[in-house]
């Protein structure tokens, strides 16, 4: 009541009416601005850097002849012949007949074709389509460009356990990787708590040149892009310098002319077709201008940056059409280390192809209620990849260093100086190079049980005729 006299007096402002005011907490992010140490992208490109290299590590095999080269080569080498591969047991050996041979897996059309796309891009996902009841697998591709994001393990920084994709529509989707073995053996809570999030489907994921920290493959070509596409640069300034070469002028010299009559004479004059006979007194003198372009430095640039290109990819100077200064011997010494590096690289898709072929095999145990796990410990069921060996041995040099051995082995057994399985252990490291592989031990034991057998024969049989018994001279 007073305070509304006082409001009436005026001695009073009347209250205004309270407002409604406040503001939303919203929940605290513990993790907020931290990031999972499995997780660090400080060992990866950056999302666009990836997709930048891929772009321009297709570009360079595609366009310069040097990069092409870094890829193809190792794959004639490792794929050779083609591949195959085997396992003891008969049935599970259908099995991998039929996925090979598949009509949409298609293992001896596109194994060369994943070859060259894990070279090129540095990783590759591969789709896995298994029939419920039969357990059969397909494989499908996806493009290495679409990928947004690779999942690691958050307790291990060296296991890839999904991967994202990006479609045309921008939608993106998450595949599980496809493990070599059961989640629940292999991965504890975090990790499983991811992959049930995972629902496009099943895939392989391999990536190259990466590290161990890190989950994104690099290109073959990372290093070599900038190079080759200067040496194309240089090839097509060669290319140029030669065609201007070609190219000359006529230069007329007129002695004594005025401004006017030279002009005149240009006006009428032109050049000399070939085979024509041309006369003239002594004030008029013809010579032909050619550009004088040095070429002395050309060869030696062109061959140093072919090197550089060459010499990362490991591969030797005579096997990109230059013999250099290489003759057969030291071609022979500087082959050596290309092979090992190619093996290097055919021994990782063996493994490849033996981890798919296991996956194979466990998605058919599991449709026929079998016990994966179980079963893959026979030995009878585990794949192996036969890939062709890459050169052919001179096995010349083997043969004539075998029978040296040989002597030098029995010499020594037969003085008491080594034992006949360590004999045997150093015969069959040369036979070993001669593609023959020899169990010590186990030859050891068939030698002396085919020596005793033999000694047994020879003692019950009957003796040979005598000739002077029968008469005979």
């Amino acid at each position: 009541m007073i305070r509304a006299a006082l409001v009436r007096l005026g001695l009073m402002r009347e209250a205004a009416p309270a407002s409604a005011a406040g503001r939303t907490i919203e929940a605290r992010d513990d993790d907020e601005g931290w990031r999972p140490i499995s997780r660090d992208r400080q060992r990866d490109l950056s999302p666009v850097d990836q997709r930048r290299m891929q772009e321009l590590a297709y570009h360079g095999w595609e366009q310069h002849r040097a990069a092409n080269r870094l890829v193809e080569l190792p794959i004639a080498f490792m794929l050779g012949d083609g591949a195959r591969v085997e396992v003891d047991d008969e049935q599970a050996q259908a099995w991998l007949d039929a996925w090979w041979s598949d009509p949409i897996n298609r293992f001896d059309l596109r194994l060369e074709k994943r070859m060259r796309d894990l070279s090129i891009f540095g990783e590759q996902v591969i789709t896995t389509y298994t029939n419920p009841i039969s357990g059969h697998v397909r494989h499908g591709a996806i493009d290495a460009h679409n990928i947004t994001d690779v999942i690691t393990d958050p307790d291990n920084a060296g296991l890839v356990i999904g991967v994202e994709i990006a479609d045309r529509a921008g939608q993106k989707r998450t595949y599980k990787v496809n493990l070599d073995g059961d989640d629940a053996e292999l991965l504890r809570v975090p990790a499983l708590v991811l992959r049930e999030n995972m629902t496009a489907g099943e895939c392989h994921f391999w990536q190259i040149n990466d590290l161990l920290s890190g989950s994104r493959g690099r290109s073959d070509l990372l290093s070599a892009i900038d190079l080759a596409d200067a040496y194309t640069q240089l090839i097509f300034g060669e290319v140029e310098r030669a065609v201007a070469l070609r190219s000359v002028m006529w230069d007329v010299k007129m002695t004594g002319a005025t401004a006017e009559q030279v002009e005149a004479r240009a006006r009428k004059i032109g050049p000399p077709t070939p085979m024509s006979t041309r006369v003239h007194n002594e004030m008029e003198e013809w010579a032909v201008l050619s550009p004088a372009l040095g070429s002395a430095d050309a060869n030696g640039t062109l061959r140093t940056v072919r090197n550089e290109i060459l010499g990362g990819g490991t591969i030797p100077e005579h096997w990109y059409g230059g013999g250099g200064d290489v003759n057969r011997a030291t071609a022979a010494e500087m082959d050596e280390p290309t092979y090992v590096v190619f093996r290097r690289r055919q021994l990782f898709w063996v493994a490849i192809l033996e981890a798919e072929a296991r996956h194979v095999i466990r998605c058919r145990l599991r449709a026929m209620g079998r016990d994966p796990a179980k079963e893959m410990q026979d030995p009878a069921m585990r794949p192996r990849a036969l890939l062709p060996a890459m050169k052919s041995e001179d096995i010349s040099r083997y043969a004539a260093a075998l029978a040296q051995v040989v002597s030098a082995v029995l010499a020594a057994i037969n003085d008491g100086l080594m034992t006949e399985e360590t004999g045997l252990s150093i015969i069959a490291a040369v036979a070993a190079k001669m593609g023959v592989e020899v169990d010590p031990a186990d030859e050891l034991e068939k030698a002396r049980a085919q020596a005793t057998k033999k000694r047994e024969a020879d003692a019950f049989a009957p003796p040979p005729p005598d000739p002077d018994a029968q008469g005979q001279p």
